[in-house]
């Protein structure tokens, strides 16, 4: 079975665990005060992750229900971070790699289009790139396929943990959801990658931003996104099943059924990883890196608008308990950033 990990922060004295989920637990690792430490130990003793893990879990065993809820000191952090260093987190991900995407993003592009554009014979960028993957996304063993759409997001500071409050910035047009798998790694001392896990994410985005000018995906993405509540080692990723829903005022105003894994993509996992790691700046020893791997659908597509105090929430098999985040949409302001000289 999978190992799933947590992160935890005691409210009171701000002291911090890892511990593994054990349902309706968590057991505590001893000795080991964040996932980041845990792997960078592993790569040390040249050990796995999850056999390190399991031998270190005899620590305390807490209430997985009452830390889910709230109502324990210790509250969910996301699922990886580096401990006073954000910024040796970078955040990206790549789009345009789920079977299930490619006509809303058509869709979402057209709009912005002229008539003329259009025309059945004229396809957008995006189901340009879409094909591409399609026909050269799954290369087979030892060689390199076709790049897919890659976007950037930001260092950890763009990180929310579960049940934190996804913004929709004052200058945005828009936040929704993007319900997908996102996996994590660190690069050992010799730029090597290596996948620590994978766990639920919201990688939440402006569409009507994007939609004005397929130019303005690069902007479009620098929003909050939040992870977790697990990190799951040794994921499996060949075909997983979820559910992503939107509330509101305590009902569900949109539901559907959603599925990631390589059978469900365009690009095979291999081919994702070599054209994100390819680039050296990408390859810095002790840093981690979060990389969404795609959504298979969005509630945007369907003409749902996000709104203060709405809950999205997204939930695959295997991945753990859902992730949930309110949305907290930022007062509008015109008024312009303003740079001073020193």
């Amino acid at each position: 079975m999978s190992v799933r990990l947590v992160q935890l922060l005691n409210v009171d004295d701000q002291s911090r665990h890892v511990a593994l989920v054990d349902e309706p637990s968590l057991r505590c690792l001893v000795g080991i005060g964040s996932v980041y430490e845990l792997a960078q130990a592993c790569l040390d003793a040249d050990v796995g992750i999850a056999d390190h893990a399991r031998s270190l879990a005899t620590g305390a065993v807490l209430s997985y229900d009452e830390v889910y809820a709230g109502t324990s000191v210790w509250g969910l952090l996301t699922p990886i971070d580096v401990p006073g260093a954000p910024s040796r987190v970078l955040v990206a991900g790549t789009g345009l790699t789920h079977l299930g995407s490619a006509s809303q993003r058509q869709a979402m592009h057209l709009a912005g289009q002229s008539a003329q554009d259009k025309a059945p014979a004229v396809l957008t960028d995006s189901m340009r790139m879409f094909q591409w993957g399609v026909e050269g996304g799954r290369p087979a063993n030892g060689q390199v396929g076709i790049a897919p759409e890659w976007f950037y997001k930001g260092d950890a500071a763009v990180l929310r943990a579960p049940f934190e409050a996804l913004e929709i910035p004052s200058h945005a047009e828009d936040g929704g959801e993007e319900a997908e798998i996102a996996g994590v790694y660190l690069i050992a001392g010799d730029g090597t990658p290596y996948r620590i896990g994978m766990c639920n994410g919201n990688e939440f985005s402006d569409h009507k931003f994007e939609r004005r000018n397929y130019l303005n995906l690069a902007g479009s993405k620098l929003r909050a996104c939040s992870l977790g509540p697990e990190l799951v080692v040794d994921a499996p990723f060949t075909d997983v099943h979820g559910t992503v829903r939107i509330e509101r005022d305590g009902g569900v105003i949109w539901e559907k059924a959603i599925a990631s894994g390589e059978e469900n993509m365009a690009h095979s996992l291999a081919n994702l990883e070599h054209h994100h790691f390819k680039f050296s700046g990408h390859r810095q020893p002790g840093n981690i890196h979060v990389h969404f791997y795609g959504a298979d659908s969005l509630s945007f597509g369907a003409g749902v608008v996000l709104q203060e105090g709405d809950v999205a929430e997204v939930a695959f098999e295997g991945f753990g308990r859902a992730l949930r985040n309110p949305i907290h949409e930022e007062e509008k302001s015109t008024v312009p950033v303003a740079v001073r000289s020193l």
